[in-house]
């Protein structure tokens, strides 16, 4: 039997961390113990537009706390973030082959207000598993443990300021490519607006 894939909670995650579940036939491990890490993807996406990259950041309510563990982070409604991140992912794939065909499923996540930042991710997590076949468990770590024992550890591997876990992506169609260039490992929806049903062929 596979050993389990400890992963941590992403906002709609990058293609590293589909292909990372992919290559890994045991069931995830969400870590929800840890003490929530600032400037990771676990409050920004990736997408490309016709000027690069952009990344969409989810505001989280900042309490006097310095460490708050991630199940209790809380995302802040404040500014009207879902309304500016629905248009940005519009502008960015309303001409890409596949986006009105998913367009209803990920509307929702920014329709509906989650209390907490665990919940939004992984409700994503679950779609997004859904539309690409990966028929995987999900659960969630009852303790935080800094080595764990039974399970591949990646909760630090998918960082903005690490190497990508993918080498060599195979290239598949960018709106923008043309004026961009290629720009590999972007959040899952890019190649699922791409590529459709066929996206795990490409990592």
């Amino acid at each position: 039997m596979s050993k389990g894939l400890l992963l941590p909670a992403l906002y709609l995650p990058n293609i590293s961390y589909l292909q990372a579940i992919k290559n890994n036939e045991g069931p995830i491990l969400i870590e929800q113990f840890e003490n929530f890490p600032k400037q990771t993807y676990r409050t920004r996406t990736e997408i490309a537009t016709a000027n690069g990259i952009l990344n969409l950041y989810v505001p989280i309510v900042h309490g006097r706390k310095e460490r708050v563990v991630m199940k209790d982070i809380k995302i802040n409604y404040d500014h009207p973030w879902q309304r500016l991140h629905w248009l940005s992912l519009q502008t960015a794939y309303r001409s890409s082959p596949y986006f009105e065909y998913y367009e209803d499923d990920f509307k929702l996540f920014y329709e509906k207000e989650y209390n907490l930042l665990l919940d939004y991710h992984v409700d994503q997590l679950k779609l997004i598993l859904k539309l690409l076949k990966l028929n995987r468990e999900i659960s969630f770590t009852e303790k935080y443990e800094a080595v764990p024992s039974d399970e591949l550890d990646y909760r630090s591997e998918i960082h903005p300021k690490k190497p990508s876990l993918i080498t060599n992506q195979k290239p598949y169609y960018q709106v923008f490519e043309e004026k961009t260039g290629f720009i590999p490992n972007l959040s899952i929806i890019d190649l699922l607006f791409s590529q459709g049903p066929q996206s795990k062929n490409f990592f």
